[in-house]
């Protein structure tokens, strides 16, 4: 069983809103190849999607061990422990990140929600700001945000 057949399988199954039946295409595959940064980050999506933060957690742990420079392990890694009520471990994680992560505006704007949920409403509104300039998809996306409630007014 190719890796591109069962990438395209789980992607299917997933936008079906099956993530079980996702899940196990993705375990199909042998021990191998369940390192590749593709399969994992698969598994995540189709974790996150079904809420399974700390089963997200742990395939961001490993997604940060064998590629420590990529984003996703450290962008959803905090997204999912954000959403596990543990923000200031999420503001952590992304800070502790690597310098390229500062090139993506969903950091900012991440880094801007935890900051607004902390209390920290200077800090967010100068991350959200950033994250607005650099896509301002997030601009919208910020007006319906709950976690930016309390920082609407300095944006």
């Amino acid at each position: 069983m190719s890796i591109e057949r069962v990438l395209l399988a789980a992607q299917g199954y997933l936008e079906l809103k099956m993530p079980n039946e996702a899940l196990a295409e993705l375990d199909s595959l042998g021990a191998e190849d369940q390192d590749l940064e593709e399969i994992l980050q698969l598994r995540l999506f189709v974790l996150m999607r079904v809420r399974r933060w700390e089963q997200g957690i742990t395939v961001c742990e490993r997604l940060r061990q064998k590629y420590p420079e990529g984003s996703t392990g450290y962008i959803h890694g905090a997204f999912c422990l954000h959403e596990l009520g543990r923000t200031l471990a999420a503001k952590e994680m992304l800070l502790s990140g690597p310098s390229s992560l500062a090139k993506e505006a969903t950091y900012f704007y991440n880094l801007g929600c935890y900051d607004a949920v902390l209390g920290n409403l200077e800090e967010a509104a100068i991350s959200l700001r950033t994250s607005f300039e650099m896509d301002g998809k997030f601009a919208e996306i910020a007006k319906y945000d709950p976690d930016l409630t309390s920082v609407v007014e300095l944006l």
